[in-house]
C-alpha cells in the first residue's frame, strides 16, 4: 500500500454517530468541545462556522467543514454572539435523524462524528487544521455520500452495519486526506506534507514498503535522487525530523498497533519491523522488562 493507506489502515474508528440537521429563520447553535473527528456537509443553505478564537467562516451549500481537533464551535444563519446549546438540541434526535430548529426549511446539513484509537491517531490528526473546507467537487461529493450512507446504517441497522460504518469512516478519512493534499494547504512540516513532496514522498514509501530493512540515510538519500546531505536537509525541513527518526517513529507506531491486536511479544514484533525498534524498547523498558502489549508511542 501507499504511505495514505498505510496511516489509515491503523486507525480504528469507532462509536460513529451521524444526524442531520434542518432549521428555519434566525438560529445559532453551540457545540461544545468534542472527542474524534466531526464531519459536516451542507445540503441546502448558508451558515457560518466560527471554531473558537478564530474568524467565522461562511459555508454555502456544496460545501463541507471537518474539524479533527475537537475544538468548541458554532454554527449560525448569521455571525453572532448568543446560541443555543447543541446537546438540547440533538438529545431527543436519534442516531441517523434529524435536528430540527424552529420550522426548517431554509438550511440543512447531515453530519457523522467518529472516534480515532491507536497510537497513529495523535500522529494524523497533529498535520491537519483546526477547520478544514472542502468546495463543491469530486471528493465533495464522495464526502457527502458517505455522511448519508452512514446516517442510513445508523437510522436502520441491518446484518453488518457496524462493518458498514466502520469501512464507510475509513472511506470518509481517505476523501479528507486526499482533499487536503490536493489543495495544498499544508503549512506546519510533518508526515502529511511528506506525501505532497516529489523528493521525500517515494522515501517515504520505500520506508513504508519496507521498514525492518537497516535503512541508512545515504540509502534513503539514493531513493530520493539527492545528495546525502541536500536531502538530510530536506527532509527535515518537511517532515520535522530526521530521516531516522521518522522511520523509528514509524516502526513504533506499526509495533504498537500489531501489539493491540495480537498476542505476539516485543521481542517477536520487533523482529517484523526492525532491530532499531528492539533497541528502542530496551532502553525504554530496560533489557530485563518484560513484554508490554500496550505502549503509547
Amino acid at each position: 500500500m501507499d504511505p495514505l493507506s498505510d496511516i489509515i489502515s491503523l486507525l480504528h474508528p469507532h462509536d460513529c454517530v451521524a444526524a442531520g440537521f434542518d432549521a428555519g429563520g434566525s438560529w445559532s447553535i453551540r457545540f461544545e468541545a468534542h472527542a474524534g473527528l466531526k464531519c459536516n456537509a451542507v445540503i441546502k443553505g448558508t451558515c457560518w462556522i466560527t471554531v473558537e478564537s478564530e474568524a467565522p467562516v461562511e459555508l454555502k451549500a456544496g460545501t463541507c467543514a471537518i474539524l479533527p481537533h475537537g475544538r468548541p464551535f458554532l454554527l449560525s444563519s448569521r455571525p453572532m454572539r448568543t446560541s443555543q446549546d447543541a446537546q438540547i438540541l440533538y438529545a431527543p434526535v436519534r442516531h441517523g435523524g434529524t435536528a430540527i430548529y424552529g420550522e426548517g426549511g431554509d438550511f440543512n446539513m447531515t453530519g457523522a462524528r467518529f472516534l480515532l484509537s491507536g497510537p497513529v491517531a495523535d500522529t494524523l490528526l497533529r498535520a491537519l487544521p483546526s477547520l478544514m473546507i472542502v468546495t463543491p467537487g469530486p471528493e465533495q461529493d464522495g464526502i457527502k455520500w458517505t455522511l448519508e450512507r452512514i446516517a442510513a446504517e445508523l437510522r436502520d441497522p441491518r446484518p453488518g452495519s457496524p462493518l458498514s460504518i466502520t469501512h464507510l469512516s475509513h472511506f470518509l478519512l481517505l476523501q479528507v486526506m486526499r482533499t487536503h493534499l490536493a489543495n495544498n494547504t499544508l503549512a506546519d512540516a510533518g508526515w502529511l506534507t511528506a506525501l505532497s513532496d516529489p523528493k521525500i514522498a517515494p522515501v517515504v514509501a520505500a520506508m513504508h514498503d519496507d521498514p525492518a530493512r537497516p535503512w541508512t540515510v545515504q540509502d534513503l538519500a539514493e531513493v530520493a535522487a539527492l545528495s546525502r546531505t541536500s536531502f538530510a536537509i530536506r527532509f527535515r525541513t518537511v517532515t520535522g525530523q530526521t530521516p531516522i527518526e521518522y522511520l523509528t517513529e514509524w516502526r513504533m507506531l506499526l509495533a504498537a498497533d500489531r501489539l493491540r491486536r495480537t498476542q505476539k511479544s516485543v521481542a517477536s514484533v520487533a523482529a517484523d519491523v526492525g532491530k532499531r525498534l528492539w533497541r528502542c524498547v530496551q532502553t525504554r523498558h530496560g533489557s530485563g522488562a518484560a513484554p508490554v502489549h500496550s505502549p503509547g508511542k
